[in-house]
């Protein structure tokens, strides 16, 4: 390389140089030049989000408002997806074992599980606004904590939901099939749950109680995930595919399953107000143990008024102040 005087740099220079720019220009990055431009330079996602969903629902919301996350949308009624599963059957547990087994080796420090509606009358939220919960939630706690539910008030599931030795339905009502008795009848979660926990989890004591807040929505930690190999969430996945249990039992039993497969105990109801402190940063609610003022009200039916959130249900005019 020429200089004006005719004489040659050396070549060693070159890189050399080159290496001084480029710290040079990670030194104006990072200090001295606007935060728009900074905040433009992509750093991996902490968390992931895994939704699991059916064509006909609308993830739009998703892509929307949390464009900084890791979005995996799995449609489970669609082979073709970009996201989906080997069968549709369990619910939302097929898709949550599905990205477990997938991603397994490339987990990121942080993977919440939720179902497709942004407006349900489960997530915990006054205007039971999804994206609200999901705005809140402080990642480091996630990590700390290892499993942490979406829900922090008790209404249904805390403190105990299920007592599996004393709710079990006797051998001789258990039929290949969907699920349903020997006399024709619809079994329930309760009565299938301690046969269900022994074939998932051979070996483990099946628990006296079994208590968490339902509604299968969570967020798990990295390491929560691996504590578990691989393979057993493949056995889960397959088991889910084989049981003669129906695709409501057999996904509720893995609702009622997910805290003690990471390492949460059976019973798993911590107080509403710790919760909503530790996993949303609202520390200065007024609580009982089992839930907060202002913060969420089971309604009345489980289909949210048309024109939610905006419309209350009796057609009146709501305030609210989120993003559509």
């Amino acid at each position: 390389m020429p200089t004006r005087s005719g004489r040659r740099v050396p070549s060693i220079l070159i890189p050399v140089a080159v290496i001084m720019v480029f710290l040079g220009l990670q030194f104006h990055l990072q200090w001295d030049w606007p935060s728009y431009i900074t905040q433009s330079i992509k750093k991996p996602p902490a968390a992931g989000i895994v939704v699991a969903s059916l064509r006909s629902e609308d993830t739009s919301w998703v892509h929307r408002h949390l464009p900084n996350w890791s979005r995996s949308v799995y449609i489970v009624d669609d082979p073709t997806a970009e996201f989906t599963v080997p069968k549709n059957k369990g619910r939302e547990a097929m898709v949550y074992l599905t990205h477990i087994i997938n991603t397994y080796d490339h987990l990121l420090p942080a993977t919440i599980f939720i179902h497709a509606s942004r407006f349900a009358w489960h997530n915990d939220d006054p205007d039971y606004d999804a994206l609200a919960t999901l705005h809140h939630l402080q990642l480091p706690h996630i990590q700390s904590a290892g499993y942490v539910n979406l829900r922090c008030v008790w209404v249904l599931g805390c403190p105990v939901e299920i007592h599996p030795h004393a709710d079990a339905a006797p051998s001789t009502d258990l039929t290949p099939g969907d699920g349903g008795a020997a006399d024709g009848r619809k079994l329930t979660t309760k009565e299938v749950f301690k046969r269900a926990f022994e074939e998932l989890l051979p070996g483990v004591e099946v628990p006296r109680e079994v208590g968490v807040a339902c509604c299968s929505q969570f967020a798990v930690s990295r390491e929560a995930v691996r504590a578990r190999p691989r393979e057993e969430y493949v056995r889960w996945r397959e088991w889910l595919v084989q049981t003669p249990l129906g695709d409501d039992l057999s996904g509720r039993v893995l609702e009622y399953m997910w805290h003690i497969i990471f390492g949460k105990e059976a019973v798993f109801c911590p107080s509403a107000a710790e919760c909503y402190c530790n996993l949303y940063g609202l520390c200065d609610l007024s609580c009982k143990e089992n839930g907060c003022d202002g913060r969420y009200v089971l309604p009345k039916y489980a289909t949210l008024p048309e024109g939610w959130p905006r419309v209350g249900w009796s057609g009146e005019e709501r305030n609210f102040t989120g993003p559509d």
